[in-house]
């Protein structure tokens, strides 16, 4: 038996949360910006006047005009890039005196330096990484102050999707005393865990940054969400001048309430550094308390159950926001792919945000958190190839100290698709990698995702040398690998859209087959033209062989951009949970004498759509996902058909239905009785226009979001999915329109404006708040159809 015994770790807090007494401040408001480079912009003195005013996260790239001379080409999206300053000025007060004062930045897109009252800090290249740097020796007290930071995305190609530019993700400021907890010191775990009991582990490290010896007392308090008080330790530390030291604590918990993605329990720890009763430091860590446990016979197990990994690989972009990493933004889409029936995501191909992993944490969603695209040969002249060597242990190392405390990562990947893979050296590499994750975390396996080069099994040495065997699109050779290999632990890192069923079943009937992982859960920019579909007579091929502009997106995604989850994103679900048991939608009629024809990762164009206007009486194919054993279809009360929908058929019918308006009905049929329905209905002309919000109220911090769904109807309220008026948003009071979309990846106009066409009958717009309270009234007008008006409330924060 081959068993990776794997036990629970934690979640940092949320980015947003009030700061510890000050300790972690955000700093992302009343930033300057210059799209352009400027080396005096480094000094005090530079007058930054006439520069923009903005506050962060801010990605510039989806500010701008798509286009195929743009440098980042099809894989970026066609997106500008370039080079950008950015400026802050701010106070530090005579009380920081004798404190050690560090800026955090969680991500900027790329190869930014940073500059304090004109010194330089430092370069760090990848985008993707969170660093600091130690302000203390160069504030000056009691007056104003110069944070500039020169951010250098103008060296194209550097990434095979769209990566954004700018400061995309939160900054903050951390204020300590001398004796403190070390920035990422904080580790939690749990090496034994049941429904009655659980051992939580707690490391600590402490930092004396003064000339003396200290002698501390670290207290750790254990709390639910409700507060109560779960368990406590308190340790006293001796440290001498200058050095730190980490301790162990251990703490007993019972009845935990134990983390999965179904009851997604959160704790946290309060830890404090005391001296002669005085508190010199305290952080607060969330965490979660669940068991890990990988075996051939059992598969994966969360707390001693088996959990068939139904995930979905996701890259970092916000759509219409691009990479700007809104807390509620990024909290929305794991919102969509829980509501897309996945239980994991896999974070394609870099470490996610943190507001990202806490939402997974908070909401319940699995994680394979991933490092590199590339080891040290690159896929683009500008990638991180070119830094691989002298930065890959850096980089690995924030990854995995910043987000081993996140119960929802259950593996590390340390790479995907490597260039070198056929070569010892590949081999190397990943031992190289794999020893540093385990250094600081041994509690999850590591993997990467491995894509066929000739012989499969040439690959065995790289793929023996991880804890779990990734595999991109070659799950179908599991059960022969088995027999070559019956120790290996596999998972699907990518797969073809279209290969649900025949995943869903290796997955079903090999318990050392743990999930898969689909290419993509949801739509992305960038990789300009995968999962396309196009008509006879269009450049054929896939996204790598031709430039496909107008295509500047992938729509392989099962999600498309505005949230909308399309037919297959409802068949995948239907297989792997019992939440939904009929759903129907009809195959695009191809306007003959064309054909629609398929790329690798495309599925065939199918829509939720009974309007066709000129295929009256010729033939179409409705598609019914049924968990029920028959369905009948029915058109306008006459019976079309019935046809068994078991696993034999792939929980799946298609009937050929002459097209003609009216009302299509799909119903499933279990013991010869009728039950459970899904209706299309051919809609009239576009008469209305209808606005829906995810959140009617939203806070006035200047970063929440509304997203407003934009349908157009008939008078009868029914969608009209041939509609592409054009609509013109106009927004008064507190909020700014922040991004326009339509999920259409051919439509090239800028996704940061007042206006835009539907697609599909429908469009989104995203309201950010400022940081006033009131009423954001958004109103929507369209040429010859009445004007709609919805109000948003935004309120102060608690």
């Amino acid at each position: 038996m081959v068993m990776f015994l794997l036990l629970v770790n934690c979640t940092l807090g949320n980015a947003q949360s009030k700061d510890n007494g000050g300790r972690k401040q955000l700093f992302d408001y009343n930033w300057k910006f210059l799209l352009g480079d400027e080396a005096l912009a480094r000094s005090n003195d530079f007058n930054d006047s006439g520069w923009r005013s903005l506050d962060l996260p801010h990605d510039w790239s989806i500010e701008g005009k798509i286009n195929p001379n743009n440098p980042t080409g099809g894989g970026g999206g066609y997106f500008p890039a370039g080079t950008g300053w950015y400026r802050k000025t701010f106070n530090s007060p005579s009380e920081w005196k004798g404190k050690k004062v560090s800026i955090y930045f969680e991500g900027v897109y790329m190869n930014s330096e940073v500059f304090i009252n004109g010194k330089s800090l430092g370069v760090y290249p990848y985008g993707y990484s969170s660093f600091s740097y130690d302000l203390t020796p160069y504030l000056n007290f009691g007056k104003e102050n110069v944070i500039a930071v020169r951010v250098d995305n103008s060296q194209q190609m550097n990434s095979r999707w769209y990566s954004g530019s700018g400061i995309y993700r939160h900054v903050w400021l951390n204020i300590t005393g001398t004796v403190h907890i070390e920035h990422w010191g904080v580790s939690i775990s749990t090496p034994a865990v049941s429904s009655k009991k659980a051992t939580v582990l707690v490391k600590t490290k402490v930092k004396n940054e003064t000339a003396s010896a200290q002698s501390v007392v670290v207290k750790t308090l254990l709390w639910t969400k409700s507060s109560k008080n779960v368990g406590d330790g308190q340790m006293k530390v001796e440290l001498p001048a200058n050095s730190d030291k980490e301790i162990t604590q251990t703490i007993q918990v019972s009845a935990p309430k134990l983390w999965t993605p179904e009851t997604p329990h959160l704790y946290q720890a309060q830890i404090q550094v005391v001296k002669d009763k005085k508190v010199l430091d305290g952080t607060k860590t969330n965490f979660g308390i669940r068991s890990l446990k990988f075996t051939t016979e059992h598969g994966f197990q969360l707390n001693g159950k088996t959990v068939k990994i139904n995930g979905g690989c996701v890259h970092h972009d916000n759509g219409c926001l691009g990479a700007a990493a809104f807390d509620r933004a990024e909290e929305r889409k794991v919102e969509l792919l829980k509501a897309g029936g996945f239980n994991a995501v896999r974070t394609s191909h870099n470490p996610p945000s943190e507001a990202f992993l806490d939402a997974c944490d908070r909401l319940g969603l699995l994680v394979m958190d991933e490092s590199f695209d590339c080891w040290k040969t690159g896929k683009n002249t500008n990638d991180y190839a070119k830094y691989f060597g002298l930065w890959w242990k850096k980089d690995l190392q924030s990854m995995i100290l910043r987000d081993r405390n996140h119960p929802s990562i259950v593996m590390w990947s340390i790479g995907n698709e490597i260039v070198e893979r056929g070569k010892p050296e590949a081999v190397e590499t990943a031992k190289m990698l794999l020893q540093e994750v385990k250094k600081i975390d041994t509690t999850r396996p590591v993997t990467s995702a491995v894509v066929n080069l000739g012989k499969w099994e040439n690959l065995d040495p790289l793929i023996n040398v991880h804890d779990v065997a990734g595999y991109n699109y070659n799950l179908h050779t599991a059960p022969e690998d088995h027999k070559r290999v019956p120790s290996r632990i596999i998972v699907q890192t990518e797969s073809y859209p279209k290969d649900a069923f025949a995943n869903w079943k290796l997955v079903q009937e090999n318990n050392y087959v743990i999930g898969d992982f689909v290419w993509t859960a949801m739509d992305y920019l960038g990789e300009s033209g995968i999962g396309r579909w196009y008509y006879s007579g269009d450049t054929p091929g896939e996204h790598w062989e031709n430039n496909f502009f107008p295509w500047h997106g992938a729509y392989c995604g099962d999600i498309d951009l505005t949230g909308w989850r399309k037919p297959i994103s409802h068949y995948r679900s239907m297989l792997y949970n019992d939440n939904e048991k009929l759903y129907m939608a009809v195959r695009e009629p191809a306007p003959e004498p064309l054909e629609i024809k398929e790329t690798w990762w495309s599925v065939y164009p199918t829509w939720e759509s009974w309007t066709w206007p000129g295929f009256e009486g010729r033939t179409v194919k409705v598609e019914v996902y049924s968990k029920y054993p028959k369905v009948r279809l029915y058109l306008n009360e006459k019976l079309i058909g019935e046809q068994a929908t078991t696993r034999e058929q792939q929980f799946k019918a298609t009937f050929q239905v002459p097209y003609a308006a009216g009302l299509i009905k799909a119903v499933g049929v279990e013991d010869n009785k009728e039950t459970g329905s899904a209706i299309l209905e051919t809609a009239g002309e576009a008469a209305k226009i209808k606005l829906t919000a995810d959140r009617k109220e939203i806070l006035a911090n200047g970063q929440d979001l509304s997203y407003i769904t934009v349908g157009l109807t008939d008078k009868e309220g029914t969608v009209q999915p041939n509609a592409t008026n054009r609509l013109h948003f106009k927004i008064e009071g507190p909020g700014v329109i922040a991004g326009v979309d339509n999920a259409d990846l051919k439509d090239f106009e800028q996704y940061v404006g007042n206006t835009r066409k539907a697609w599909k009958g429908k469009a989104l717009v995203v309201i950010k708040s400022k940081h006033e309270a009131g009423d954001i009234k958004l109103t929507v007008t369209s040429p010859d159809l009445p004007a709609q008006i919805l109000t948003i409330k935004t309120v102060e924060q608690e």
